[in-house]
């Protein structure tokens, strides 16, 4: 599903929203769940999952061409991890 599907999705369901206040308060989900990574912040929606940011060291990688070696810098990674209910939902039948 793309965003756009999300906001026609959620616009069908809620008639009585326009559909550019739908695309704006999903917009405004996305980037306040954008910044609080951004600060290093946990983003926790219950029983659907967490968002956090996870730190990767810096490493000496291999260039798949040419078989050299190539230092790779140090980086931060946004990380998921679903949460129970959502498992649950997967996992029926």
């Amino acid at each position: 599903m793309t965003k756009s599907e999300l906001i026609q999705r959620l616009a069908e369901r809620n008639p009585h929203l326009y559909q550019r206040d739908v695309e704006r308060i999903v917009s405004t989900i996305f980037d306040e769940i954008a910044a609080a990574l951004a600060r290093g912040d946990r983003v926790e929606l219950r029983g659907f999952g967490a968002f956090s940011v996870k730190q990767r060291d810096a490493r000496t990688g291999r260039n798949p061409r040419t078989g050299d070696s190539v230092s790779v810098a140090a980086k931060a990674v946004p990380y998921f991890k679903t949460g129970k209910q959502l498992r649950d939902l997967l996992n029926a039948g």
